[in-house]
């Protein structure tokens, strides 16, 4: 190869190139702003996704807490009916104590065994958490306690029980029978004039 070939050639290696650069240049400024269109796009798409994902995962979440509690309160009040149903065995067997004259001998007999029947009937009742309520002398609370009756009585503070008709009884803190009770009513206010 002569000198002037090479020359030539080197000639036209380098005349190529900046053609290359052009070409290799040129798409790319002539798409840049389609390619931010696309990227910005793209990247609103991808908030939105993780956006959906996040929302996704906390109502997972929720859903599994609310599943769980469900499960929680299924177990701590699967006895709800079956302890409202015992409790007038409880009533009766408390009537029949206080009906008792315990002066005679054969009936004291009887009246021990029925306390020790209700006695250990109330313990199965605790160990099920299964609590009494008997709100006697206690302000009247509406959420617990149903007035049956309410009655004057100026030595008394209004809104106070004075007599329980029936024990209420409550499942884990929640109340299956409520207490039915005589309350102290406010006296009337005397401003006539006479």
């Amino acid at each position: 190869m002569s000198t002037e070939e090479n020359n030539s050639q080197e000639t036209g290696a380098e005349e190529l190139q900046p053609e290359v650069l052009e070409t290799e240049q040129s798409p790319l400024e002539g798409e840049t702003p389609e390619v931010e269109g696309d990227l910005v796009q793209l990247q609103t798409e991808l908030d939105v996704a993780k956006d959906q994902e996040l929302r996704t995962q906390a109502e997972m979440q929720n859903l599994r807490r609310r599943a769980e509690r469900d499960v929680e309160n299924a177990h701590k009040y699967a006895l709800d009916k079956f302890v409202g149903e015992l409790l007038p065995v409880v009533d009766n067997l408390e009537r029949a104590i206080q009906a008792m004259d315990d002066n005679n001998d054969d009936i004291k007999v009887l009246s021990e065994g029925i306390e020790l029947t209700l006695k250990s009937f109330q313990d199965v009742l605790a160990r099920f958490k299964v609590e009494a309520v008997d709100p006697k002398g206690e302000v009247f609370n509406p959420e617990f306690h149903q007035a049956v009756s309410m009655l004057e009585m100026p030595d008394q503070a209004p809104n106070t029980v004075v007599d329980v008709f029936q024990k209420g009884y409550t499942l884990n803190g929640r109340l299956v029978r409520p207490a039915m009770v005589v309350v102290v009513k406010a006296a009337p206010n005397n401003t006539g004039e006479g």
